[in-house]
């Protein structure tokens, strides 16, 4: 028997609506992800029949709820781990699979008030892709929008940002999907620390020009293409760059593009990464962009990048990191496959913000001593 596109479309609005309706007896009612009081923020499509789609790791949804439980009905294209925060703390984290639209609680037997909710996507779209189709909440349950912050990041880089295998245990533990958390990694530090909301752009083993491992010196569909899509993996749809302009632009990638042999050339690296810089500038105007040497870097990658220095002191508003030679150690920062572990992060996080904060104008917060 054949399928129609039409008939696999209505069939899944019969099972959201079956599973709304059976949630609904106890939660109270559902509430469509496109509603006005609950808001993105990272790139998302909304879906021809209601839901909100997405992939890039770091994409969060938040909203306030009155009430003592709420839950989301989701369906997924892989599979996506996501966080759970409730009134700025984590309260678990779940994991998302399945094509079919369900319903997962997310938070139950809270004290009466408004709470706030924030579901965090921490791993990254190679692995799956997340459509939200209702929030759940109680009888009586009113919704309000979290106002957005007026500061924004944007970060755009490989595993290191992605926070592969943050939560691992070893250097020469492998990695597993349920050890990537992007909340952990710098980038959502250094958004955190600021009060920043923030769009993670990053894809492991990525690189300016050529991704790991590759057997030619050049890869295809590399970060700076990834960079003009809705989608990281599930779709070719390009950006409209509307939803948000960043205060700043982070790049951290080289590490891939100099990893194994055969190498690229400086002038195949540094010509890319120069286009790549005016690309971000010509879609966001002349924002501040910080070009991070990472902490990683081999004597090739550190070349190639001294030479990008050279080719930007013209430009307006390039910067270069300060370099993180030696601040990751093996024994206490590393987890999953040698990627920084939590504390690892963290160091890359502290070691950034001074130049952030210096590039911005905004304040370093006091620290308790």
């Amino acid at each position: 028997m054949h399928i129609t596109s039409i008939t696999m479309r209505k069939f899944l609005f019969i099972i959201i609506a079956m599973l709304v309706a059976v949630v609904a007896q106890g939660a109270g009612k559902e509430i469509p992800a496109t509603d006005s009081n609950i808001t993105f923020t990272g790139r998302t499509a909304k879906t021809s029949d209601g839901g909100v789609r997405y992939d890039w790791s770091g994409v969060y949804m938040q909203t306030y709820f009155s009430g003592s439980s709420v839950g989301v009905v989701v369906s997924e294209e892989g599979t996506s781990y996501h966080n759970v925060f409730v009134d700025g703390k984590l309260l678990r984290k779940i994991k998302v699979d399945g094509k079919t639209p369900h319903a997962i609680t997310l938070a139950s037997g809270l004290p009466k008030g408004f709470h706030r909710l924030m579901m965090q996507k921490c791993t990254e779209g190679d692995y799956g892709c997340t459509t939200v189709w209702k929030l759940l909440v109680g009888k009586g349950a009113t919704l309000k929008p979290v106002p957005r912050s007026s500061r924004f990041i944007e970060v755009v880089g490989d595993s290191y940002t992605c926070g592969y295998g943050v939560e691992g245990k070893s250097p020469r533990e492998p990695f597993a999907l349920e050890t990537e958390d992007c909340h952990e990694a710098y980038g959502a530090l250094i958004a955190r620390y600021f009060g920043a909301d923030y769009a993670l752009i990053a894809h492991s083993g990525q690189g300016i020009v050529r991704h790991w491992g590759d057997k030619q010196p050049t890869s295809e569909n590399q970060m700076p293409e990834r960079w003009t899509r809705i989608f990281d993996t599930h779709g070719q749809e390009a950006y409209d760059y509307k939803a948000y302009k960043p205060d700043i632009v982070i790049i951290n990638l080289g590490t891939n593009d100099y990893s194994t042999m055969p190498l690229p050339s400086e002038k195949q690296y540094v010509g890319a990464y120069v286009k790549f810089i005016e690309a971000i500038k010509g879609r966001y105007g002349d924002i501040p962009i910080l070009c991070v040497t990472p902490h990683s870097a081999n004597i090739y990658l550190k070349a190639a990048l001294g030479r990008l220095r050279d080719q930007t002191l013209c430009m307006s508003k390039v910067y270069m990191a300060n370099p993180l030679d030696g601040i990751i150690t093996s024994d206490r920062d590393l987890g999953s496959n040698s990627h920084p572990n939590k504390q690892g992060q963290t160091k890359i996080a502290f070691a950034l913000i001074p130049q952030v904060a210096a590039i911005t104008g905004w304040e370093v917060n006091q620290l308790p001593f």
